[in-house]
């Protein structure tokens, strides 16, 4: 697969999408407004706010990595870390309504962008095999 056919995926833009609005929605909640030094903070929402952060900068990557290779068992392994990632995110929305987050309208946002994610990723993991 070319570089300019990635770029055209749609489930790759789904995921670059979803890495949009999970930045939006970690420096949001976020008590430190440094994005990149959330990891060394003590405050849950923080922490909440990096992994979510890291799970979506990873699934993109993961994509790409199951595109560009032509073993089927590592394509599969991207998936299913994929999948675990999607699964850590839902999680991650209800972690943070847990710390109060007052604003479910945006938590809401977020689990909507990883179930419309979710639904383009199973089309696109069955076309792995």
């Amino acid at each position: 697969m070319s570089h300019r056919s990635l770029r055209t995926n749609p489930v790759y833009k789904k995921a670059l999408e979803l890495c949009i609005i999970s930045r939006e929605i970690a420096s949001y909640v976020s008590l430190n407004k440094d994005l990149l030094k959330l990891y060394q903070s003590n405050s849950l929402r923080d922490i909440i706010a990096n992994s979510l952060l890291t799970d979506a900068i990873l699934i993109p990557q993961k994509i790409a990595q199951a595109e560009y290779t032509k073993c089927k068992t590592e394509r599969l392994k991207n998936a299913l870390h994929i999948n675990i990632m999607l699964q850590n995110m839902a999680s991650y929305c209800t972690g943070l309504e847990k710390d109060g987050i007052k604003e479910k309208e945006y938590i809401n946002l977020l689990r909507n962008e990883v179930y419309t994610f979710k639904k383009s990723y199973k089309s696109w993991r069955n076309s792995l095999k």
